[in-house]
């Protein structure tokens, strides 16, 4: 599985680096955002700028992480995809339960206004 990620602020960013998030490549996807969340990233936002394609099995696996992100206290922001995976995101429901940004700016952005209002 081809992805990097690194610390933006009070976020960690995920950039997927294949062309199709599936099976088999979807478990180790999986396996390596849940060992970041494990390790105290509960602000994640994953680049999706080089996937253009998903399947339903690519859903449920950003719904598991979204909940893991739930029971943290954390949230998880999608960005940059391109629009045959926006077009499944949007027919299967999930933009109205993960937020999706176009940019990588505006999740970080969304994210630094919360986290300060919640330790007020």
């Amino acid at each position: 599985m081809q992805m990097e990620h690194e610390e933006k602020g009070e976020a960690r960013v995920v950039r997927v680096l294949e062309a199709k998030l599936t099976y088999p490549i979807l478990a180790s996807f999986f396996g390596e955002v849940q060992k970041l969340i494990e390790a105290g990233s509960h602000q994640i936002v994953i680049d999706l700028r080089a996937v253009s394609y998903i399947d339903s099995a690519s859903i449920g696996c950003l719904m598991d992480i979204h909940r893991l992100l739930q029971e943290k206290s954390g949230t998880l922001r999608l960005v940059a995809l391109q629009p045959r995976v926006e077009t499944m995101i949007s027919m299967t429901g999930v933009h109205k339960i993960i937020e999706i940004h176009r940019t990588l700016e505006e999740a970080l952005a969304a994210i630094s206004p919360k986290r300060r209002r919640s330790d007020a």
